[in-house]
């Protein structure tokens, strides 16, 4: 089966999820194992508190966790990083003074605005917000290191005016291929993520073209997650994964142990 490794617990500001819930979810639904991936948004706009987290209170719930299910089900603890250029220095220091055993770095903050909102939208068109978005992923991967893959790359059209209607990877190709291009680079990877599906976009994020390309352009890394807030949305549409993944290329999928990545068959 699989692992989800991309989901996030009432020590996220938009869950409240009890991590011991997620983990029963992620038993009965048959995955092989789970890591706890909390936001981690420093200097979020407008609400700059909402996406910190107390580590000391992180790590002590979660051991506890890995504890108490070591016997029956693998838990690892990660952190969704949110990647901002202007936190070039501190969010390295926090990723190297704990134990995580993977790090997601995403963006969900394009130049002061999340892309959920619809501030960010205003004075644009839809194809400039989307590629200022892109765009700005590159201006992350030129400043930060500290992450082992690149989340939702295309997480923005979950929310443009017309979401995924007018969108596709070969409109923004260019600038894709150059993000996946540093990326591979860099010894990064990417995720699946199935929140695409559970927002009703039909496809994952990103899109099935971008694995592929990914993978045609040498990737290897590729982790697996449902971006669940809640325990019913733990492997979210997960059945849909192995041909996904296998179609694009892949053989293989990969889950990260003290920030090392391992490889288990599709």
């Amino acid at each position: 089966m699989l692992w989800d490794t991309h989901m996030h617990t009432h020590f996220s500001g938009d869950s409240e999820a009890d991590s011991r819930e997620m983990v029963h979810s992620a038993i009965s639904k048959g995955l092989d194992g789970l890591c706890f991936t909390d936001h981690l948004d420093i200097d979020y706009p407008n609400a700059p508190s909402e996406f910190l987290i107390d580590f000391s209170a992180y790590f002590d719930e979660l051991t506890q966790v890995q504890a108490d299910f070591s016997s029956d089900f693998p838990v690892l603890i990660g952190l969704e990083l949110g990647l901002q250029a202007h936190l070039s220095k501190k969010l390295p220091e926090i990723v190297s003074t704990h134990p995580f055993d993977f790090i997601i770095g995403s963006s969900h903050v394009v130049h002061g605005i999340d892309p959920y909102y619809p501030e960010y939208y205003v004075g644009k068109t839809e194809d400039d917000a989307y590629l200022e978005y892109f765009e700005s992923i590159l201006e992350n991967l030129s400043t930060f290191d500290c992450f082992d893959v690149y989340g939702h790359i295309d997480y923005v059209v979950r929310y443009g005016p017309n979401r995924n209607t007018y969108y596709t990877y070969e409109k923004f190709a260019d600038v894709i291929d150059e993000i996946l291009k540093t990326l591979i680079q860099k010894g990064k990877g990417i995720e699946i993520n199935t929140g695409g599906f559970k927002y009703g976009l039909g496809h994952p994020n990103p899109t099935e073209a971008i694995l592929k390309r990914y993978h045609e352009l040498g990737g290897e890394i590729i982790t697996i997650g449902a971006d669940a807030h809640k325990p019913e949305h733990v492997a979210f549409d997960f059945a849909k994964v192995p041909n996904i993944l296998k179609e694009a290329g892949f053989s293989y999928y990969t889950v990260f142990k003290n920030r090392k990545p391992e490889f288990y068959k599709l």
